[in-house]
């Protein structure tokens, strides 16, 4: 397998899905972190795995010394060790009224500039604080609980409920400290979008503090919330991908010596291409599938939720996820193609001699 085109591929086709989010609907969202966590987020996903912090090193092509340094410079602040700096810097804001630009440099001195900056930067950007003036008269304010409410009402982040849903949904039961940690927002502001969604019945809150969630569902066409559907349908790519992977994996390090018990379930994905046109004998059918395979998977779920609501959940079970997509791609045919792929007019029947 030649892993380093697929990752290479792969990295360019997630850079444009980013860069298509960040200017949807006239937004300009702040990508300037994007280097940093897309560093931090591989380093501690290669941990997970096992991969040792000198093989990391040697993958980011980095001395272990200098990786381990960049690791706790991204994950921890300098000045106050053992909190991120996003976390120290907003802090600091909020223990005055009015913060000068001077007066956090100073504070965090053994930070660097640039860091500092970007954070200062996310800061505003997500209204979590004020700014006034610029350069170094720059003075800073955080916002109040009430303000807060009431920008999340025309926040252009709207969704965020839906978000904290399907990551609950799929990766719970989680408490309000690791989803503030997840989603890098505020606890109170986790905390108010917790309350709602445990109001609405979407979410339920455990004896030990934990939420958790038995469904997951964005109205088809709904203006809200598809955010996390784009995430969850994403994330079941990903998923896919990977397990089918591991099981590659497994096989390759398998000495043959005894057969690798074989899944109940399927495991894998498929992608089907169809040239047509107007006109096309088969275009309606082609163009009627996506609407087909929903109407018949959201009433195979239905069939399966009604069943569980009477029965109720096995101790353990399985969550089989099924992802379906379709787009259509505008293509024009070259006239070399053209003449190449024309079918060959038929020959004439041969004349006795």
């Amino acid at each position: 397998m030649n892993a380093q085109l697929l990752i290479d591929s792969l990295v360019r086709m997630v850079t444009i899905l980013i860069a298509q989010l960040a200017t949807s609907g006239g937004i300009r969202a702040p990508v300037a972190h994007l280097a940093n966590q897309v560093f931090v987020e591989l380093a501690r996903e290669l941990e997970s795995q096992g991969v040792s912090r000198k093989v990391s090193a040697d993958m980011f092509g980095m001395a272990l010394r200098a990786y381990i340094r960049k690791v706790r410079r991204l994950t921890e602040g300098q000045t106050d060790r053992g909190r991120t700096l996003w976390q120290a810097v907003l802090d600091f804001i909020r223990d005055g009224k009015m913060t000068p630009r001077t007066r956090i440099f100073e504070r965090f001195v053994h930070d660097d500039e640039r860091s500092l900056c970007s954070v200062l930067y996310d800061l505003t950007e997500s209204g979590l604080v004020f700014a006034s003036g610029s350069g170094e008269r720059s003075v800073y304010r955080a916002a109040s609980d009430d303000e807060l409410g009431e920008l999340s009402l025309f926040s252009s982040e709207h969704g965020f409920e839906e978000l904290l849903w399907v990551i609950i949904y799929r990766e719970g039961p989680l408490d309000e400290a690791a989803l503030a940690l997840r989603v890098a927002r505020p606890g109170e502001r986790v905390g108010v979008a917790l309350a709602r969604l445990v109001a609405d019945a979407r979410v339920q809150r455990s004896s030990d503090g934990r939420y958790a969630a038995l469904h997951f569902v964005v109205p088809l066409g709904s203006p809200v919330g598809w955010e996390a559907a784009v995430f969850d349908h994403l994330q079941a790519v990903v998923q896919t991908v990977c397990q089918r992977l591991r099981r590659a994996s497994s096989s390759a390090d398998s000495d043959g010596s005894a057969p690798l018990s074989a899944s109940p379930t399927p495991i894998g994905g498929s992608t089907y291409s169809y040239d047509i046109w107007p006109g096309h004998p088969l275009e309606d059918e082609v163009k009627a599938q996506l609407a087909s395979i929903r109407e018949r998977a959201s009433d195979l779920r239905r069939r399966v939720d009604t069943f569980n609501g009477e029965h109720g959940l096995a101790g353990e079970y399985q969550q089989v996820i099924t992802y379906v997509g379709q787009c259509v791609l505008e293509k024009e045919l070259e006239e070399a193609s053209e003449a190449a792929l024309a079918p060959e007019p038929p020959h004439p029947p041969e004349k006795a001699a």
